[in-house]
């Protein structure tokens, strides 16, 4: 199974006519190759993000081919 962003939910399905929400919905999946780059670069550069999935973000940049370099913050 792909790696997970965060967990998944369901999202109600609204009327077309009114705009309200109906009694359907449909799973909706947070996987890690289906956000953004500035998602997950935004995610790792988080101070109060979880390690673990800072790695996962880091290993999904990666994957696709992008070079990470790590500059300091300067004041």
């Amino acid at each position: 199974m792909p790696a997970k962003f965060k967990a998944s939910g369901r999202r109600w399905i609204k009327n077309p006519e009114t705009g309200r929400p109906t009694t359907r919905w449909e799973h909706e999946h947070n996987y890690m190759k289906s956000q953004s780059k500035d998602t997950l670069f935004e995610y790792i550069n988080n101070s109060s993000g979880k390690p673990k999935i800072k790695q996962k973000c880091r290993n999904e940049l990666v994957r696709r081919g992008i070079k990470i370099a790590m500059v300091t913050k300067e004041s």
